[in-house]
């Protein structure tokens, strides 16, 4: 993502940049288990798009970033960040932000935000996850360290669960959930996340999200192919200064191949030495693999490791089976899957699997 922001506190490196995003998403509820409450009794107050923009600014503010770009369609606000991204809907929160921003330093008043402007009761669903840092020395507490990032939720949120899944000596993705067993009179709605991180990218891909190569956001969308990974979307793309790329991307009203709520965000760090692509999608998908590979074919990274996560109502259920028996050819090229883990929590599955080129 945004290059724009030199981290240069690294005594030893003139310029850093750290691509690898801190994602926290919060589900909120207006219906506490056992009450007999309609939640949409009141629809007009809980909705978490009440909140005003100029409080969302000031909340930013705790996070050190800043709002650059907006869209929205009728399910859902995405704003673009100087550092990545923020998307808002009736009921959920996604906040995803990379450098050295510190999510997890809002959430007090994030929460004060919520009551004050929703009537939301509490709080339905959390998970925070990221990748381990490049350079984990540079970030700010509470986020040096796993560890201190779960202390700090947990002073928040009583049930919730710490994970590492992949390799603590190489590669890994951490995860923060509150494995909490929903009301079973509670009509819930399919949920599913896709996630894919990349790393060890093609120079000349990553050339394009430069301003040599590209003047214009738009131009470096449609040069790269971006445009066409998942079509129909209404895209808000950004271009930084001198290089790194981010866009929100939000369905279309009324397009047949996408259901209204579903999002598409991708942000790039492109310098050589620590370049960083992320993708990310809800759409609901039987099958992710075709994605997949349109994004690796889009963007040629060294290694990647995919995420999956989908609830009991999700199409993308079986998507942890189809992980495990894809052989070395399943995403277009000579892959070798390091690992791949499940885990199965009261309420969805998730999948994590790491993966590499084979040497030429």
């Amino acid at each position: 993502m945004a290059a724009a922001i030199k981290e240069t506190n690294d005594p030893q490196s003139v310029h850093f940049f750290e691509g690898v995003e801190k994602l926290l998403e919060i589900w909120f509820t207006s219906r506490p288990c056992g009450t007999t409450e309609d939640p949409d009794t009141d629809k007009e107050k809980h909705d978490l798009r009440n909140i005003p923009r100029q409080k969302w600014e000031s909340l930013l503010k705790i996070v050190r970033c800043e709002i650059i770009s907006f869209c929205r369609n009728d399910q859902m606000d995405a704003y673009v960040l100087s550092e990545s991204s923020m998307f808002v809907s009736k009921r959920r929160l996604i906040l995803k932000t990379c450098g050295t921003t510190t999510p997890l330093q809002c959430l007090e008043p994030l929460l004060q935000l919520v009551e004050q402007y929703t009537g939301f009761e509490e709080v339905e669903d959390v998970f925070y996850s990221r990748k381990n840092y490049k350079k984990p020395e540079l970030q700010i507490s509470p986020h040096q360290a796993f560890e201190e990032e779960v202390a700090l939720l947990d002073t928040f949120f009583d049930d919730g669960e710490a994970y590492c899944l992949g390799s603590v000596d190489s590669d890994c993705w951490y995860l923060y959930t509150l494995n909490r067993q929903k009301c079973s009179d509670i009509k819930r709605e399919p949920d599913q996340t896709l996630e894919i991180l990349m790393t060890n990218l093609d120079p000349e891909v990553m050339a394009i999200f430069t301003r040599d190569l590209s003047s214009s956001a738009a131009e470096a969308t449609v040069k790269s192919g971006i445009e066409k990974l998942i079509p129909n979307m209404i895209i808000d793309d950004f271009l930084f200064e001198p290089c790194g790329y981010s866009m929100n991307g939000l369905s279309k009203s009324g397009a047949p191949e996408l259901p209204d709520g579903c999002y598409m965000t991708i942000h790039i760090t492109p310098e050589p030495d620590f370049s960083y692509v992320s993708f990310e999608s809800n759409i609901p998908q039987a099958s992710y693999t075709e994605v997949i590979r349109r994004v690796l074919d889009t963007f040629k990274p060294g290694k990647f490791v995919v995420t999956v996560f989908a609830n009991k109502e999700s199409v993308a259920t079986e998507m942890p089976r189809e992980l495990d028996q894809a052989d070395n050819f399943t995403f277009g090229g000579d892959w070798l899957r390091h690992d791949v883990q499940y885990c199965r929590f009261k309420n969805y599955d998730l999948t994590c699997a790491f993966y590499s080129k084979f040497p030429s």
